[in-house]
């Protein structure tokens, strides 16, 4: 008969071995990486049955029923109807659905984004944050050519500075983690880190970015993956949070692809 030693021996060495497995990381505890006198100033779990809109917007700062990144040449129009809450969770989804942007021009798919930002240009952003610890947990689509995204932007509207906590970028192994910024000549000018694992798309994962005076820290499922500490490119001015699906952000979705989705277990930020 095996003994109570050695079945404790083999559930640790399981548990050790699916550390990162599964959608666990989504629903692990989470918080702050360093010590100090944190507390919560945004926290959505999404366990409602609608979008909680005292948090959020559904659309950029530009919004006029839709919006995009023009600049960008994504081919997704971002609509309210492409993003649903529910079973304890937030659904963005991409669909290929050609329709007019109130910019006058076709698009070929639209999707769904969340923003702490305004309801137009004139509005007051909902949020803003200067410093804290940012996170998410995010399981991305498995198709190709979607871009899931978790960043920030100026509440001036304008980039940069701009944090890219999470992108995957004509992938779904690789994420990429950029700060951009302008050097002393204006020119703009952006750093960039990279975490490649398989399985984002199986599950629940927890990007997170530490964002101080002196320093900027990346995580991924809770391991310190990407830093920043040249002062020049670190910004100090407040900026609001965004989680979006872009499209074609940098290729085209194959032919047979004509959907995706990108699911959001929670959002937290805290600050000290």
């Amino acid at each position: 008969m095996t003994s109570r030693g050695a079945v404790l021996g083999v559930l640790m060495l399981l548990l050790v071995a699916c550390g990162a497995c599964g959608s666990t990381p989504g629903t692990a505890a989470s918080g702050p990486p360093v010590p100090g006198r944190w507390r919560p100033v945004l926290h959505d779990d999404f366990d409602g049955s609608r979008l909680d809109k005292g948090r959020w917007t559904t659309c950029y700062d530009w919004n006029e029923r839709g919006c995009t990144i023009s600049t960008n040449n994504e081919l997704e129009w971002y609509q309210p109807g492409q993003v649903a809450v529910g079973g304890g969770k937030l659904t963005l989804t991409a669909q290929r659905r050609t329709v007019r942007g109130s910019d006058g021009k076709l698009y070929p798919w639209v999707s769904g984004m969340i923003s702490t930002g305004r309801d137009d240009w004139y509005a007051e952003p909902r949020h803003t944050f200067t410093y804290g610890y940012f996170e998410a947990a995010v399981r991305i689509p498995p198709q190709g050519g979607m871009a899931p995204e978790f960043w920030m932007m100026p509440a001036s509207r304008y980039t940069p500075p701009e944090l890219d906590i999470m992108e995957f970028l004509g992938t779904t192994r690789t994420v990429s983690m950029f700060v951009h910024w302008r050097n002393a000549e204006g020119a703009e000018r952006k750093q960039r880190g990279t975490f490649t694992a398989s399985g984002f798309p199986d599950g629940y994962h927890v990007f997170g970015l530490l964002w101080e005076k002196d320093r900027l820290v990346w995580y991924v499922d809770g391991i310190e993956r990407f830093e920043v500490t040249a002062p020049e490119r670190i910004p100090h001015v407040p900026m609001e949070v965004i989680l979006n699906l872009a499209v074609g952000l940098p290729y085209t979705p194959p032919p047979g692809t004509d959907s995706a989705r990108m699911l959001v277990d929670w959002v937290r930020v805290w600050q000290r």
